[in-house]
């Protein structure tokens, strides 16, 4: 165990958070997700639902500033409907680590498996929520004298 570091995230999964660039995205997919046949890296993180997992990744993750929106949502289909309590959810972890207003976008199921295939990695979740498949794009972690590696 390490001090500050939620026990929710896996040796694995904080290992692709920090080689992960400014830019690169993440999947958190939920259970139903395709991540084997779209995903270049898939890490599981079974019983975990996405809102668990915003809440111990935003804290050591940064998110671009400056895309429109850093954070992407799946649309429902055609002749369906979403779960408005889903995005709720995940605003409120979001909230609760982010210090700027987050907008999310949606896209249809098709654009976000493009996305995903290009993801720099999945993570499939415990998430059984529908639509509850959400993109975050990292972005540059600022530089403050309290995680400088040089002293003076």
């Amino acid at each position: 165990m390490l001090k500050g570091i939620s026990p929710k995230l896996s040796p694995e999964l904080l290992s692709i958070l920090y080689r992960m660039g400014h830019g690169d995205e993440i999947v958190l997919a939920d259970a139903h997700f395709p991540s084997e046949t779209f995903g270049k890296r898939v890490v599981r993180a079974d019983g975990i639902e996405v809102p668990e997992l915003l809440s111990a990744i935003l804290p050591l993750f940064e998110l671009d500033q400056y895309v429109e929106a850093p954070l992407v949502m799946t649309s429902a289909v055609e002749g369906d409907s979403l779960d408005p309590n889903v995005e709720l959810r995940y605003r409120r972890s979001i909230a609760l680590t982010n210090s700027f207003n987050t907008k999310i976008d949606f896209i249809d199921r098709f654009a976000f498996y493009e996305r995903a295939q290009n993801a720099f990695a999945i993570v499939l979740t415990g998430e059984l929520a529908k639509y509850g498949n959400i993109i975050l794009k990292k972005g540059v972690t600022p530089i403050s004298t309290s995680n400088s590696m040089y002293c003076g």
